[in-house]
């Protein structure tokens, strides 16, 4: 599993992350067609490929292979050619992007955990199954178990983000109450050290645990091993928003508005929770919409935060953050702004960074040539995302019924 992290040039803090787990070649560089596209002047339209030069489970080696006209530096060093190591910092040009490169061989399954004796040949021997199947066509049982985790059997990883790594997991025994299939979310190692990390960490077991909303994933479980914390949740089969853009394009604006209704509807909930919950981390990749039925939710509430007028943690997501939350003094209004600059990015497919201007009072989203967006719609954008609090709509309901005049 190879893990590529965007580090800001400044404070070498994360600020994008890219998780491949399957891959055997990764291709990096300006051009849209790139596994990881880095719009940057000193990255070559193909700038850098990594690729996996030793493909055995005993000895895997990354090899890089520098293409850009401007070269790469690895550690600091001038490189065309070399084997990676994780942890190893790569710089595109001798002033471009930095990313760093983490590599994890898969895990395997533990010994010592309950349950994880059996071996996969113990739980399914049948042939005739596709590479790509979890469980036996047969039999029922696994396929592959990666290791087993408390309770769970651990088939899959799903993602990896800046709190923690999530897998698909089943349960070891049966449950008529629970879901053959759940999601286990393991706090990453980096994070273990950080007491406020672990902090946020039970506090979103804590808040989830207290939230009932068909628009939001539920918990199961939350339980500590070997001084690790997990999260045992639901499974929603669906696809984020950001990724549905970036495959697809931008989405006409009637769909647009539909799914952001419904997560108004969502924000509303959580909003008037005793006590109010604030998101603070709404953005694209954390709006989920289920295959079956289209039904919104709004997940990864690792940011949440009861409302309070005492200055809190500073978390803010460049582009969908309202200028207060960077301040560490978010509102219910702060998730509404993630609403709006949502909704842009929704129907132009680009970063709501793109549309900020010096209006003479400050920055701000300015929509004004814009052709793409209904006019309607550019009101309630510009509306939602003022800098200020007090000029946006005031509750999620007031937005929701905006957005449904639009319709």
């Amino acid at each position: 599993m190879v893990t590529l992290t965007l580090l800001d040039p400044q404070n070498k803090l994360p600020v994008r992350q890219w998780l491949f787990t399957t891959s055997q070649q990764i291709n990096i560089g300006r051009s849209s067609d790139n596994h990881i596209v880095l719009r940057d002047i000193l990255v070559s339209r193909y700038h850098l490929e990594l690729h996996l030069i030793k493909p055995c489970e005993s000895s895997l080696t990354w090899q890089l292979n520098s293409l850009g006209s401007n070269g790469t530096f690895v550690n600091g060093k001038l490189t065309h050619q070399a084997e990676l190591a994780s942890d190893d910092v790569i710089q595109l040009g001798l002033t471009g992007p930095i990313l760093h490169f983490q590599y994890k061989v898969p895990h395997q399954v533990n010994s010592k955990s309950v349950g994880s004796t059996q071996s996969q040949s113990q739980f399914c021997s049948h042939t005739g199954n596709s590479p790509d199947n979890l469980f036996c066509i047969r039999c029922g049982q696994p396929l592959h178990v990666l290791q087993t985790i408390g309770p769970y059997r651990v088939l899959k990883v799903l993602g990896m983000g800046g709190m923690g790594t999530t897998f698909l997991v089943q349960p070891l025994e049966d449950s008529s109450e629970t879901p053959r299939l759940q999601v286990l979310k393991e706090m990453n190692a980096d994070m273990e050290a950080i007491p406020k990390a672990q902090e946020l960490f039970k506090r979103e077991a804590r808040m989830l645990r207290s939230l009932h909303h068909p628009g939001i994933p539920r918990l199961y479980d939350f339980f500590t091993e070997n001084a690790k914390q997990y999260l045992v949740m639901e499974l929603v089969h669906g696809q984020d928003l950001n990724r549905r853009v970036s495959q697809r394009g931008p989405l006409p604006p009637l769909q647009a508005l539909r799914w952001m209704i419904q997560t108004c509807g969502i924000l509303d909930y959580i909003h008037h929770h005793n006590p109010p919950i604030i998101h603070r981390d709404l953005k694209p990749g954390n709006i989920l919409v289920r295959h079956r039925d289209n039904q919104v939710f709004v997940i990864d509430f690792g940011a949440v935060k009861e409302v309070s007028l005492v200055p809190g943690t500073r978390i803010a997501v460049e582009g969908y953050s309202a200028p207060e939350q960077g301040l560490g003094r978010p509102t219910i209004q702060s998730d509404l702004y993630g609403i709006g600059a949502t909704l842009l990015f929704l129907i132009t497919g680009q970063s709501p960074l793109q549309f900020y201007k010096n209006l003479g009072h400050g920055y701000r989203i300015e929509l004004a040539n814009i052709f793409s967006i209904p006019s309607p719609i550019k009101t309630v954008i510009e509306r939602v995302t003022h800098p200020h609090p007090d000029h946006r709509f005031q509750n999620a309901q007031e937005l929701k019924q905006a957005l449904q005049s639009c319709l």
